[in-house]
């Protein structure tokens, strides 16, 4: 750690608040390395465009996972005022807010273009904020993740059976349907997944998107990669900002925020869309057989899924909401879609 790394971290772990350098210029750690694909340079670019936006009235200085707090921590140290802002997945904080796990990883949930729409237009946005407010916490959504694989296996995935006593890291709603159908599920620390499937302790593990998965080198130690991710079909990524830190922006910098991060989801869903079909033919060349689940599976799986849903519902009255206005939501949207299906192209 050099000098400067060292001075800044030793005021944010004395308990100073925001803006450690001067009243405009505000400190912001991601949960993620800044070199990871798509979702490690996403919050320097917010950042750029807030800048830009305020004619460098009001700076943000991004740092990667580590620099100031372990990565799991990030929350807890925006909430204190520790850290001025951070960037997470939402669902990293589910066990101290049930309803992000909603808006992490809903199994079987909506698509990108329709979770867009909840979020801003179904009342997605105000649910979670009434959920984050007793933390001291604002929420900015900033990244929508699309669909991830399904993940990958070393085991042939027939049936339902073939989930009895699977070893497999997979974290969320999704990990506890398949502990429900018999499966070993655990979360380990994505620098650990390769070895892991490599040695065996292993059989089985879902991370993200193609384009993050190859980056990973998944490929080289798993047979099977199967789809779809019926475990997240979309998922939110998030600025977080201290309450008091977000109260001293006033209202015309809340609002290029707030644009700023329309803008980075536009361009990070474009991102995505535009660099999953290369990755995928990475994949295929190194030797992974590139599957779906038979239908009667992705049946199973939803049922267990739902049935996780309705129990975590019963537990946490905003889950309960969050849950059903997203479901009210894809139904009431939902013919959209349908109406605008083609029938299967012709050789």
């Amino acid at each position: 750690m050099n000098f400067i790394k060292t001075v800044v971290a030793a005021t944010l772990a004395a308990g100073l608040t925001a803006g450690a350098a001067s009243a405009d210029t505000y400190e912001l750690q991601s949960t993620f390395g800044l070199n990871v694909p798509s979702i490690g340079p996403s919050p320097q670019n917010f950042a750029r465009m807030v800048s830009a936006m305020t004619d460098g009235e009001v700076e943000i200085n991004v740092h990667g996972a580590g620099d100031f707090v372990p990565p799991f921590e990030v929350f807890g140290a925006v909430s204190s005022g520790a850290l001025d802002m951070g960037f997470d997945w939402s669902g990293y904080w589910s066990q101290q807010i049930p309803v992000a796990n909603i808006v992490g990883s809903m199994p079987f949930g909506p698509s990108p273009e329709i979770a867009l729409g909840w979020m801003y237009y179904g009342g997605g946005q105000e649910i979670i904020q009434k959920a984050y407010d007793p933390f001291n916490v604002h929420f900015l959504p900033c990244h929508l993740v699309i669909a991830e694989a399904g993940g990958w296996f070393n085991k042939e995935i027939t049936s339902l059976d073939d989930f009895q006593g699977l070893n497999m890291r997979i974290a969320g709603l999704g990990g506890l349907a398949l502990a429900k159908l018999g499966a070993n599920t655990q979360t380990v620390p994505a620098g650990e997944i390769y070895l892991s499937l490599e040695t065996g302790r292993l059989d089985a593990a879902e991370f993200s998107a193609p384009s993050l998965d190859v980056g990973m080198g998944f490929q080289r130690v798993a047979k099977y990669y199967y789809f779809p991710g019926w475990q997240q079909q979309s998922a939110w990524d998030s600025i977080i900002v201290n309450k008091a830190v977000w109260d001293d922006l006033g209202e015309e910098n809340q609002t290029i925020m707030e644009d700023a991060c329309r803008a980075n989801i536009a361009f990070n869903l474009a991102d995505q869309v535009n660099t999953q079909a290369p990755a995928i033919a990475q994949i295929r060349e190194a030797g992974a057989e590139v599957r779906r689940f038979p239908d009667e599976v992705l049946v199973g799986l939803r049922k267990a899924a739902y049935e996780v849903m309705d129990e975590q519902a019963a537990k946490d009255p905003l889950f309960a909401e969050a849950l059903e206005s997203l479901k009210a939501y894809m139904v009431s949207v939902g013919e959209w879609p349908e109406l605008q299906n083609f029938p299967p192209a012709s050789e």
